[in-house]
């Protein structure tokens, strides 16, 4: 039991100190009901003496309404009983686990983007899920095993020593090779029983993942080769959980041997008593229902530290996430950012992602309020690293970034990105209806407002022609629309934000002509009078922004108007022109 006292109490503890004053009352009503269980079934030794010797050997036929109005209150006792605590705990469990959740999803959500960089999230999703339930199992096993069957146990051994301490000792012979074997097995299956969680979670994360992809499944005829690697991980679960089976289950037989041996023991030698001295039976059989009671509190104690050791796991790979620490706090004395007019600036702003891997070294320039400036350059040149760092998604390595003068290191987040709304290459629709998406920008919005943003997106037609309007389920990330479609519904949730920061990365690059003119007209009335920074991949988008910044390798090399840099001909962005055919140059369009 040391190893018990080890491992399972600091977890026990913890979960205790953050949940039990909350459930005080209804752990004490479930503590009242386990007792009553225990006493009930405790006193029906007691009333088998009476009914062997007094009833059916010295032939007291009046005892029998008496001693069957005991039994039949006995068990409407357990039964009551049995059920409120049922009842309780389930209560109490049910509440747990919505806690935890609760308490999980608070947690995810102040966690930086550094921590889902290194998380595959359907896995997490699963291991989440999974672990959650091992916290409400060990509350419940652990109080069903000190209130219910510990007590229940110590009442009948009790009434075993009292009715004859001689069958007692032999009864009990069978303890310590018991909890030996326990500590045995126990050691063994804490290992298997956190690799089975592991497994689990790969499983149902791959899965997840590729339902959500099925599309690509399909082009690719991926089908086979999932097939396959999916029944790979189902077979590694099998194993897994086969494993816990022969480990855990290792208990019953030894349990049931050691238990036939001590039944064996004590009937041999109540029948050699009972031979030599001619004692009443009434005592015997007292005694062995009092010890045939006993052995399921005592099979189950022994079963409680390997059921407990697997809830364990769980709650400890719980409280592994729930401590791990937001690498990207607000600093002491943070303050609420005020943007009266918008500029960003950049000055000599290096950052890395990880150690010796610069993304951005020494990048100056600034966006002026109102004015929008675009960001050019190659894959890798920085660019949503600039986006995201106007965030603060993550700190700097060295440098600043001011909004209106004010170092945004030293401001509140959840001040910075109110006063930011941002449309990705990729929109991303939730759970939910056509409203509940737009609304995201701005809680507070009136349905005016977000059907106002949506006429300003340019999607009120669309969405007027789904069967119930803006009250239409999107569905999963929105699978039931164009790419258009799901754009515009970014960029009405980007207006009604009203923010004075906007943050565009490259919103049409994915688009068809038609849908890219529609987004086009819709970024055009959403960047009106706003500090818009666009990422573009397509020179088209910014011919006419008011500044343009080039990237290359996360180093600034060339600044100012398409005019400016076109001037220089063997400039990077005049090449970058070049290369792209001068799209949109001659006819002067503004599409950033």
């Amino acid at each position: 039991m040391a190893a018990l006292r080890g491992d399972i109490l600091p977890v026990l503890r913890r979960v205790l100190a953050e949940n039990a004053r909350e459930y005080a009352g209804l752990y004490v009503a479930a503590i009242l009901c386990l007792l009553a269980v225990a006493g009930a079934t405790a006193f029906i030794p007691w009333v088998m003496r009476p009914l062997i010797d007094d009833v059916f050997y010295n032939e007291r036929y009046e005892l029998i309404p008496w001693i069957c109005g005991a039994i039949a209150g006995v068990f409407v006792v357990r039964g009551a009983a049995t059920y409120g605590q049922a009842v309780i705990l389930a209560t109490i469990g049910n509440n747990l686990v919505a806690r935890y959740q609760r308490r999980i999803f608070d947690h995810l959500m102040k966690l930086g983007l550094d921590f889902y960089t290194e998380q595959r999230s359907g896995r997490l999703a699963a291991q989440i899920n999974e672990n959650v339930l091992g916290v409400r199992d060990m509350l419940s096993m652990t109080l069903k095993s000190i209130a219910g069957d510990a007590v229940l146990l110590v009442a009948l051994v009790a009434a075993m020593v009292a009715l004859d301490p001689m069958l007692s000792l032999i009864a009990l012979l069978i303890g310590p090779p018991l909890i030996f074997a326990v500590n045995r097995i126990m050691r063994r299956l804490r290992s298997v029983a956190r690799q089975a969680v592991e497994v689990n979670a790969r499983l149902v994360g791959a899965m997840q993942e590729a339902t959500q992809g099925i599309a690509v499944v399909k082009a690719f005829t991926m089908e086979e080769q999932l097939a396959q690697r999916m029944a790979g991980l189902i077979a590694q679960a099998e194993n897994r959980a086969n494993k816990i089976a022969r480990v855990s289950e290792r208990v019953t037989p030894i349990s049931e041997t050691l238990a036939g041996f001590a039944i064996a023991g004590v009937i041999a030698y109540a029948a050699y008593r009972s031979s030599a001295d001619g004692t009443p039976p009434g005592s015997v059989f007292a005694f062995i229902t009092a010890l045939l009671l006993a052995y399921d509190p005592a099979r189950k104690l022994a079963r409680v530290q390997v059921n407990l050791e697997k809830s364990l796991v769980n709650a400890r790979m719980i409280y592994e996430l729930l401590d791990i620490e937001p690498r990207q706090r607000d600093r002491d004395g943070a303050h609420p950012l005020s943007v009266p007019r918008g500029e960003v600036r950049f000055q000599d702003v290096s950052f890395s992602y990880g150690a010796d891997v610069p993304v951005l070294r020494d990048v100056s320039f600034r966006a002026e309020a109102g004015k929008t400036t675009a960001l050019v350059g190659g894959s890798g040149a920085g660019k949503s690293t600039v986006v995201a760092l106007v965030q603060r998604f993550y700190d700097l390595s060295s440098g600043a970034i001011l909004i209106d003068g004010h170092d945004i290191a030293h401001v509140t987040k959840a001040s910075l990105r109110a006063h930011i709304a941002y449309v990705s290459q990729h929109p991303y629709l939730f759970e939910g209806t056509v409203r509940d998406n737009i609304r995201y920008g701005r809680p507070d919005a009136t349905d005016a407002e977000i059907e106002e943003a949506a006429r300003l997106a340019h999607a009120e037609e669309f969405i007027r022609q789904m069967p119930m309007g803006y009250d239409t389920p999107v569905g999963e990330n929105g699978v039931t629309l164009s790419g258009g479609q799901r754009q515009r519904l970014s960029i009405a949730r980007a207006i009604v934000r009203n923010a004075p920061i906007l943050l565009l990365d490259e919103a049409t690059s994915a688009l068809d002509t038609e849908s890219e003119a529609r987004v086009q007209d819709a970024l055009e009335t959403v960047m009106k009078d706003r500090t818009t920074i666009v990422i573009a991949h397509r020179l088209s988008t910014v011919v006419k922004a008011d500044h343009i910044v080039v990237l290359e390798a996360g180093r600034v090399i060339e600044e100012g108007t398409h005019a400016s840099l076109m001037k220089s001909k063997a400039g990077a962005y005049a090449r970058f022109h070049r290369l792209q055919g001068e799209p949109r140059a001659k006819q002067g369009g503004n599409a950033a």
